[in-house]
C-alpha cells in the first residue's frame, strides 16, 4: 500500500527516506503507478524531477531507463541511484533475463541493485514516459503553447519562457528537447500548479509531429516559418509546410494557431489550420496588411538589438529587443502573437523582450582577450540552414570591427539539404559579401563549394574537419576582429568555438 505524500515544505525523498533536495514534490509513487500502469512495489518514495540521463540527473529525480539506438538506460540505473535518484522506471523483462522452472520470465533487476530497490516495473519505458507526460498535461491547469517551424522555434520558445515567467509559474522544454524523448520528458517535468507551459516540437520526417502534439494538447500552436530545412527528406517545401501543419491537429477546442504572415506558405498553413478545426487564426509579420494581428510598423536594427514599434490587434506598442538581427524582430512578433492568443499581458511581455538572454550556440556573444586587445566571438554553432545562416550573417554584418579588426566567418556544413546542398552552400557568397565579411574559413565537404565560389581575397582557409580548422582560425585572429562561427550540429563547429574561447595569449601580437 502506498502512503500519502510526506509533509514538508517542498522536500523530496528517495527510497532511503533521505531528503536530498528542497525541491517541490513532482510525483509520488502512487501517481507514477497510475500514469504508467507500472508496479511500484511496497517501497514508498516521492520524486522532485524526472530524468533520462544520469550525466545531468539531480538528487530526488525519477530516472526513466530508455533504450535508444546506441545505449540502453538500464545499464545506468545503479549509477542513477548512486547520484541520488528517488526511483527508476525499468522494463519488466529484458535481455539476459532467465526463466524459472515454470517457464516464467521473471522481472529483471538491473545490475548493481538489491531486490528492494525503488523500481517502477513497466512493459515499455518509452510508453511509460509518454504516460507520465500525458498525466502531467491532464492534471495541470496551465495555458500551453506548442512551437514548431523550420527556423526560430527554439528562440521563440525561450523568449516565451522568459516573458511568461514574469506573469506566472512557467515550465518549458530544456534546450531543443523536441523529439519523441524530449517532448514527453518536458511534459513530465511540468508541475501541477504551472500557469504556463511552452513546448517545442520538431521533426525531420512527415508524421512525427502528430503524436507529439496530441500529448502536448496546446491552447496555442505557433509556426515560426517554413524554409528549406531537412529538405533531404521531403519532395518539396509544400511538403515541409504540411508536415509542420500537423501541429494544428492537437490544438485544444477554442485554441488558436499563430502563423507567419510574411511566409510564402502562409495561405497553405491557414487552410491546414482550418481543416484541423482551429477557428482562431492569429498572424504576425513586418507587413502592413490590416488582417495581420501583430505587425511591425517600424523597426531600427542595431548591432546589439533593435527598437520596434508594433501594433497588436490595433494597439500600438513600442519596445526594445535585446537580441540582434531582423530575424529576431520576426521572432519577437511571434512571441507577442502567442502571448496575445493566450490572453496574457502583451505589454508586459513586450517589456520583457529587452533582456531575453542569448542562448549558447544560438547567438551568444563573448569578448575574448587576445594580445593587447580583444576580439568578439559570436557563437552560432548549434545548428544551421540556409535561412538561419543568412540571418546570422546579416546580424554579424551590423557589428563594426574594432581598430585594425575584420569581420571573419567560420562556417561548417549545412546538413540534410539533399540534392540542393551544393547550390545552397555556394549561394552563401552573396550574403557574405553583402554583410562585408573580410575572411571566410570553411570546413566540411559541402562548404568546399562555398570556398570555391568566394573571391580569392576572402578565402581564409578550408579543412575537412572542424578540429583541423580550429588552429588555423586561432592563428589568424587579431584584436578588433568580429568572428562568427556557425554550422549544423553534425559539422562540429562547437569545437572551434571552444578553441577560440582560449586562444594563445601571444596571438595577434
Amino acid at each position: 500500500m502506498i502512503a500519502p505524500r510526506r509533509p514538508g515544505r517542498g522536500a523530496s525523498f528517495n527510497a532511503r527516506g533521505d531528503s536530498p533536495a528542497r525541491r517541490p514534490i513532482l510525483w509520488t509513487a502512487a501517481e507514477v503507478a497510475l500514469a504508467t500502469g507500472g508496479d511500484v512495489g511496497s517501497v514508498d518514495w516521492q520524486a522532485s524531477g524526472v530524468s533520462i540521463d544520469t550525466r545531468t540527473i539531480q538528487a530526488g529525480d525519477l530516472f526513466v531507463a530508455l533504450k535508444g539506438p546506441r545505449l540502453d538506460g538500464h545499464a545506468f540505473v545503479a549509477d542513477a541511484f548512486k547520484r541520488g535518484a528517488a526511483a527508476a522506471v525499468v522494463a519488466r523483462h529484458g535481455r539476459g533475463a532467465t526463466f524459472d522452472a515454470r517457464g516464467v520470465k521473471p522481472a529483471r533487476v538491473p545490475e548493481g541493485l538489491g531486490p528492494d530497490a525503488a523500481l517502477v516495473r513497466v512493459a515499455d519505458t518509452q510508453v511509460a514516459l509518454e504516460g507520465l507526460g500525458r498525466a502531467a498535461r491532464a492534471r495541470a491547469d496551465a495555458r500551453v503553447v506548442a512551437v514548431t517551424g523550420s527556423v526560430g522555434k527554439t528562440g521563440v520558445k525561450e523568449a516565451l519562457r522568459h516573458v511568461l515567467s514574469r506573469q506566472g509559474s512557467t515550465t518549458a522544454s530544456v534546450g531543443s528537447f523536441n523529439n519523441q524523448w524530449g517532448v514527453p520528458l518536458s511534459l513530465a517535468r511540468m508541475p501541477s500548479d504551472a500557469a504556463f507551459g511552452v513546448f517545442e516540437i520538431g521533426m525531420n520526417h512527415a508524421g512525427e509531429i502528430t503524436p507529439l502534439v496530441k500529448m502536448v494538447r496546446p491552447n496555442v500552436a505557433v509556426v515560426t516559418a517554413i524554409a528549406p530545412v531537412h529538405i533531404e527528406f521531403f519532395p518539396s517545401l509544400e511538403a515541409i509546410a504540411d508536415a509542420k501543419a500537423e501541429i494544428f491537429f492537437g490544438v485544444e477546442t477554442g485554441g488558436a494557431a499563430v502563423l507567419p504572415a510574411e511566409n510564402p506558405y502562409y495561405a497553405r498553413l491557414v487552410a491546414s489550420a482550418r481543416a484541423a478545426g482551429v477557428e482562431r487564426i492569429v498572424t504576425f509579420g513586418a507587413v502592413d496588411r490590416p488582417e495581420v494581428t501583430v505587425r511591425a510598423r517600424n523597426f531600427e536594427l542595431h548591432a546589439d538589438g533593435s527598437n520596434v514599434e508594433a501594433e497588436v490587434a490595433g494597439r500600438r506598442i513600442a519596445y526594445r529587443l535585446g537580441l540582434a538581427g531582423r530575424h529576431w524582430v520576426a521572432n519577437s512578433l511571434a512571441v507577442l502573437a502567442a502571448v496575445y492568443a493566450l490572453g496574457a499581458d502583451v505589454a508586459a511581455a513586450a517589456a520583457g523582450l529587452a533582456d531575453v538572454p542569448a542562448m549558447k550556440g544560438r547567438g551568444e556573444r563573448h569578448r575574448v582577450a587576445i594580445g593587447a586587445g580583444a576580439f568578439l566571438l559570436i557563437d552560432e554553432s548549434y545548428n544551421a540552414s540556409p535561412a538561419s545562416m543568412a540571418a546570422a550573417l546579416a546580424a554579424a554584418g551590423a557589428v563594426a570591427p574594432g581598430p585594425g579588426g575584420r569581420r571573419i566567418a567560420v562556417l561548417g556544413d549545412m546538413l540534410e539539404l539533399g540534392g540542393e546542398s551544393a547550390a545552397h552552400h555556394a549561394a552563401l557568397s552573396g550574403p557574405l559579401r553583402e554583410a562585408r565579411f573580410d575572411l571566410v574559413f570553411t570546413t566540411g565537404p559541402h562548404m568546399a563549394m562555398l570556398a570555391k565560389s568566394l573571391p580569392p581575397a576572402m578565402r581564409g582557409g578550408h579543412a575537412e574537419s572542424a578540429a583541423s580548422l580550429a588552429p588555423v582560425v586561432v592563428a589568424a585572429l587579431r584584436p578588433g576582429d568580429v568572428v562568427l562561427v556557425k554550422g549544423s550540429a553534425g559539422s562540429r563547429t562547437g569545437t572551434i568555438v571552444q578553441a577560440l574561447l582560449v586562444p594563445p595569449a601571444n596571438n595577434g601580437a
